[in-house]
Order: C-alpha cells, then sequence, then structure tokens
C-alpha cells in the first residue's frame, strides 16, 4: 500500500515541511483537506446532504458526515480533491462545478491522534436521483439529506433529532431507501466553530 504525504503547515497556513500521514495525525500538524457539501433547495427549504461512513472505517465507522472529503495530497493542489468525489460517490464532477466557500478551520480529536484541518470547503448543488450514486463500498454506505435548519438546531442543541431521508448500499451494490431520526451522537464530531461557520455560509449563498 502507497505511504499518503501531506504537506504540514504551522498555524496561520505557511507550508513547513512533508511527513506521511501517520505522523501528521498523531503529532497533530495542520493540514489540508477538501471538503464537498451537496445542497439542493426544493420549495425554499434547503437540504444538506450527508454519507454515511463505512462500518469498516478505521476512524469514526458508521457515521453520518460530509458529503465527500479527503486529504489533499502534498503533491496534489486544491482542484485535484474533487476526485473525492467521484472515487466516494461516483459522481463525476469538474472542479469548475463547485463553489467555494473558503478555508475553514477544523479539529477532530480521537484516541490516536489529533486532526488539525485547513478545510477548502466547497458547494454542489445537486440534482442527482440516489439511483445515481456509485459508491466507494469500502468508505461509504449510505447517502442521506436533512433540512439545513433543523441540522443547525440540532447540532447547537435546540431540538434532540432530525428526520433524514435517502438510501443505504449493501455489499451488492442494492440500495434500499431510509427514513429515520438522527441525533448529534451520529455524527463526526467536527467542531462547533466548523459547522457553525460552513452553515452560515451555505445560508448566506
Amino acid at each position: 500500500m502507497t505511504t499518503e504525504m501531506l504537506a504540514y503547515f504551522d498555524e496561520f497556513g505557511h507550508r513547513r515541511g512533508i511527513e506521511t500521514r501517520q505522523r501528521v495525525h498523531v503529532q497533530g500538524l495542520w493540514h489540508e483537506t477538501f471538503h464537498c457539501w451537496f445542497v439542493r433547495e426544493e420549495k425554499g427549504v434547503q437540504y444538506l446532504y450527508f454519507q454515511k461512513r463505512s462500518d469498516d472505517k478505521a476512524d469514526y465507522p458508521s457515521l453520518y458526515d460530509i458529503t465527500a472529503a479527503g486529504h489533499i495530497l502534498a503533491n496534489e493542489t486544491v482542484q485535484d480533491g474533487v476526485r473525492e468525489v467521484r472515487e466516494e460517490l461516483g459522481i463525476q464532477l469538474m472542479f469548475e462545478d463547485l463553489l467555494s466557500l473558503g478555508i475553514v478551520k477544523d479539529c477532530l480529536e480521537a484516541n490516536q491522534f489529533t486532526d488539525r484541518e485547513f478545510c477548502h470547503v466547497f458547494l454542489y448543488n445537486t440534482g442527482y436521483r440516489d439511483d445515481q450514486f456509485n459508491l466507494q463500498q469500502d468508505e461509504v454506505s449510505g447517502v442521506v439529506r436533512a433540512e439545513l435548519l433543523e441540522f443547525e438546531k440540532l447540532w447547537f442543541g435546540e431540538i434532540e433529532k432530525i428526520r433524514v431521508e435517502g438510501f443505504l448500499e449493501n455489499e451488492h451494490k442494492v440500495q434500499r431507501k431510509l427514513e429515520t431520526f438522527l441525533t448529534k451522537q451520529d455524527f463526526v464530531p467536527h467542531q462547533d466553530s466548523y459547522i457553525k461557520e460552513v452553515v452560515e455560509k451555505i445560508k448566506s449563498k
């Protein structure tokens, strides 16, 4: 397996060198990631799309997260990050299809690492149907959507659960419809500051 090499930065965004992904996480070094949020407006209501992480993922298995996201390697540009959408979701987008929300800092704490990210955040106004997704099964097991404002209320403690709808996909690539309720604990624990900034920027678009 190829070792992923990441550029790392100081807290002000100045590039300092290159390290393996593992050492970047263990040492808590700042690095770049690509985040793409799928959104859609229907009858004046904004929806936000989430992927369900595979049960086999090493980090945050089975939790819901950004529609598509991944690390930007040391030899890549931000534009190369669009490959994450193609790889994880099977959606063939071009970088020019995306709307930039700028760079948003995020920090995730886990037992074995500290993940400090300069997140290059993008929006995609999706018109895709569930049956047009082709999921990378070792990464993603489903896609759901929720009302943006309801998600915001959930995240900041105004409500305890939200309704989502979408699909799950089994190992035979067969989809089944999903309508359920999720709590905040069902999502990857991003920093409140990250969620607040992203939601505010989406609402302003």
